[in-house]
């Protein structure tokens, strides 16, 4: 997400909007491919994975305060894009699990 923040800043001037559309596919994808034994780590890696590429997207002043003060405007004005990820990750990674489960108990 980070790298994906950086290239959002580069090609589309830090758009908020840009940002929050890329992370959705990258929120199914992870997981999608996360292992199974892993899986519901994912919906806990997805809200932190935004934050941390919001940082090059953050529209804030000088210095340390400034970037910070963007983070938490970005996080606050984009939650949408936030909690529809979140919430695809795990409707995926349960789905996943029961399905494991399932399949555990059938061969077991």
């Amino acid at each position: 997400m980070f790298l994906l923040g950086c290239l959002d800043e580069l090609l589309f001037g830090a758009s908020p909007a840009v940002y929050g559309v890329l992370f959705l596919p990258v929120c199914v994808l992870t997981a999608l491919w996360v292992r199974a034994g892993d899986v519901l780590s994912a919906p806990v890696v997805a809200p932190i994975a935004f934050a941390v590429g919001l940082l090059p997207v953050a529209e804030g002043g000088g210095g340390l305060p400034g970037r910070l003060m963007g983070l938490v405007t970005g996080l606050a004005t984009q939650a949408g894009w936030l909690y529809g990820g979140t919430l695809a990750a795990g409707v995926i990674v349960l789905v996943r699990r029961v399905r494991w489960v399932r399949a555990r108990r059938r061969r077991g």
